[in-house]
C-alpha cells in the first residue's frame, strides 16, 4: 500500500549521519519511520524527538504524502558553552506514495513523546465485500 519514491534517500541519510551535516530546506535529511497495517488503516510513525508540533508540516497532494519538520537549536544564555552537540538539527522530510486504496481525506495525525503517528484508513471501495447472486426462476432464452 506504500511505496518509497527515492531508493537513494536511505543512502543520503546514512552519509549525513556519518558526516554530521544537517538538513536544509533545499536538501532535507530523512527522518526514520515505521509503516504497518492495523485493521482497516495503515499507520506510519515518524521519529521526530525534540520537534515542536508547530514545526511539523503534513501535506497530501493526490497520492503523495509529504511530512516535513524542522528541529531548531535551543536558545542558550551567553554564559553557556557547548561541550558536545550530537543531536541533529535542521530540516527533515519524507515523501511517500500512497496507494489509491487509501482514504487520504480522513488521515489522522497524533504527536506524542517525539513520535508523529499518521493513521490512514483504507477506502471503503477497496475493502473486500460479498456480492450477492440473484436467483431468477425463469431462465432467459436466446432468440435465433
Amino acid at each position: 500500500m506504500l511505496m518509497r519514491t527515492d531508493p537513494f534517500r536511505e543512502m543520503d541519510r546514512i552519509v549525513q549521519q556519518l558526516s554530521g551535516t544537517s538538513g536544509t530546506w533545499s536538501k532535507p535529511s530523512v527522518m526514520p519511520m515505521d509503516a504497518y497495517r492495523d485493521g482497516d488503516a495503515y499507520v506510519i510513525a515518524f521519529d521526530l524527538p525534540g520537534v515542536n508540533t508547530e514545526a511539523i508540516d503534513i501535506d497530501v497532494e493526490r497520492n503523495m504524502l509529504t511530512v516535513k519538520a524542522e528541529r531548531r537549536p535551543v536558545l542558550k544564555a551567553d554564559s553557556v558553552k557547548m561541550e558536545l552537540a550530537e543531536r541533529p538539527l535542521g530540516v527533515f522530510s519524507r515523501q511517500i506514495m500512497l496507494a489509491d486504496t487509501l482514504d487520504t481525506e480522513r488521515i489522522e495525525a497524533d504527536y506524542d513523546a517525539g513520535v508523529l503517528t499518521l493513521r490512514i484508513p483504507i477506502a471503503e471501495r477497496a475493502k473486500p465485500r460479498k456480492i450477492s447472486i440473484r436467483a431468477d426462476a425463469s431462465p432467459k432464452q436466446i432468440s435465433a
